[in-house]
């Protein structure tokens, strides 16, 4: 993909494909979880936690500066980290289809 001179333009396009990701892997996980059951307990409770996780990476990341130091940096870095963690929930969800047995 070729390199816009704007990179607001770029982090503005990545922030849309990380909204359009995300609502798909809350569908898949909104279907997995009504069918409730033991691995639907276990999917919520993996869904709280990897939250957490991923926040507090992205605070020690923050704080020691492995960001960056421009704003755009730190936005495109912000929207990296987070969209590596929702693709591979989408991609694990989509594979098994549900949690059934």
């Amino acid at each position: 993909m070729t390199r816009l001179s704007n990179p607001w333009l770029t982090i503005g396009f990545d922030a849309f494909t990380l909204g359009v990701e995300a609502a798909s892997v809350v569908m898949l996980r909104t279907l997995a979880l009504a069918e409730g059951g033991a691995k639907a307990q276990a999917e919520a409770v993996r869904m709280v936690t990897e939250k957490a996780e991923a926040a507090s990476a992205l605070a020690v990341r923050a704080a020691t500066g492995d960001l960056g130091k421009r704003p755009a940096t730190v936005a495109s870095r912000t929207l990296k980290h987070y969209r590596r963690k929702v693709r591979s929930n989408r991609r694990r969800l989509a594979k098994r289809g549900s949690l059934r047995s």
